[in-house]
């Protein structure tokens, strides 16, 4: 009897280390791992909110941590942005507007050179959302932006200028959000 609770006592241990090993955090009530694809290290996440409502959480892996969204812009780097839908207010079409409206902020207005890049991603969110979809917007040198929707590659856009620009909707000089942007970054807010 003694063996048995022994054992149970050791696979009850190494279930709580597996677990706890695997996720850094949990931000609203989404668990975010603290790597991504193995090669990746959480730099930070945070909550997309408006008017009070959480619409999704986001979560950014890079290389190397970093609290510039300069590098996180220009860095022609792996790096991943995550967003878990958190909301059903979050339909296909309120995301196509939202961010076609970080494009134009992201690129100061001036989306000619990418409009095609941009057309060929927007039609990711051609299909219905739903509350707990996963996007994934992982940049990988010299193949590009590759786009996941849970978990399945939905297309790949090879355009380092696309990869700026979508990555200063949320990083540019007019993000998003500028609280998610910190959090994002791994700064502190008040």
């Amino acid at each position: 009897m003694r063996l048995v609770f022994k054992k149970l006592l050791g696979l009850l241990v190494l279930v709580q280390l597996f677990t706890t090993n695997i996720y850094a955090t949990n931000v609203a009530g989404i668990e975010v791992k603290d790597t991504y694809k193995d090669d990746l290290v959480l730099n930070g996440a945070g909550v997309r909110s408006k008017w009070f409502f959480d619409l999704y959480v986001a979560s950014l892996y890079l290389e190397n941590k970093t609290t510039s969204e300069l590098a996180v812009i220009n860095d022609d780097k792996k790096m991943n942005l995550k967003l878990h839908i958190t909301s059903g207010m979050i339909t296909s079409e309120k995301m196509s507007y939202a961010t076609l409206e970080g494009f134009e902020n992201s690129t100061n207005g001036n989306t000619t050179k990418i409009q095609n890049e941009i057309n060929q991603f927007m039609s990711v969110f051609s299909d219905e959302i739903k509350e707990n979809d996963v996007f994934d917007f992982y940049y990988i040198p010299n193949i590009g932006l590759k786009i996941y929707k849970n978990n399945v590659l939905k297309d790949t856009i090879s355009s380092f200028e696309f990869k700026q620009a979508l990555f200063g909707i949320w990083f540019g000089n007019e993000p998003a959000q500028d609280s998610l942007k910190s959090e994002l970054l791994g700064k502190d807010i008040d």
